[in-house]
């Protein structure tokens, strides 16, 4: 989802169009905190284009911005040095930037926002092990081509990287999530990163999830989710 039309746009979300990804963890906490932006490969026709060249240029491009290894990447307009556009990579980094400025982390906490960045930090490990499942011997290859790798990776995840990612939020949660967030009084980025990680999971596992479904303590953290979403 991009901005309303009545709102200028303060940030670019550059990611590959019609797929969630890592992408959608950015689109989380725009969309939650009602804040104006654009989904630049889902704008316009040539908004794919877009995104191809920005992360094809090898070295800095012309506002002294380091090179966009892949997407996600986040163009903020005069949010550079010198009031040049500031180009941003990694998803993580992306909402260590974002966080403070959205109002997503603690304002007068050094610690907690480490402690978020933490969290969220564990919750995309966690999303990087699950898209390799359909990929275990190369992302370059069709999920066809590497079928019986796949079922092996995928047994590996269900019966050991399920239970351990899923018992550590649980156990997180558990103690810290009284109040609806991680560190905080309010919501922050690692609740929304830790939802969408949730949902995927969700999806991809849908069996093996159920338990956590069921009886994880991760209901706080959707309850938080979920109040936060009647912000503004």
């Amino acid at each position: 989802m991009s901005s309303s039309p009545s709102a200028a746009p303060l940030y670019e979300l550059l990611y590959h169009p019609t797929i969630p990804g890592r992408g959608e963890y950015i689109r989380l906490a725009l969309e939650i905190t009602h804040t104006p932006y654009t989904d630049v490969a889902n704008a316009t026709h040539s908004g794919p284009t877009t995104v191809q060249s920005t992360i094809s240029i090898p070295t800095h491009d012309a506002s002294g911005n380091p090179p966009v290894f892949a997407p996600p990447a986040l163009r903020v307009p005069n949010g550079g040095r010198n009031g040049a556009p500031l180009l941003l990579s990694q998803t993580a980094n992306i909402l260590l930037y974002l966080g403070p400025r959205l109002g997503l982390v603690p304002a007068d906490d050094e610690v907690g926002r480490l402690w978020v960045n933490q969290m969220t930090l564990t919750a995309l490990d966690w999303s990087d092990e699950a898209h390799e499942v359909h990929h275990p011997v190369g992302s370059s290859l069709w999920y066809e081509e590497q079928v019986e790798e796949a079922k092996r990776r995928s047994e590996e995840v269900r019966r050991r990287r399920v239970p351990r990612f899923a018992g550590f939020f649980e156990g997180v949660l558990g103690e810290w999530g009284g109040g609806g967030s991680f560190w905080w009084g309010g919501l922050t980025y690692a609740d929304t990163t830790l939802w969408g990680w949730w949902m995927g999971s969700d999806m991809r596992f849908r069996r093996r999830w159920g338990f956590w479904r069921r009886v994880g303590s991760i209901r706080f953290c959707l309850g938080g989710f979920i109040r936060g979403l009647r912000r503004g």
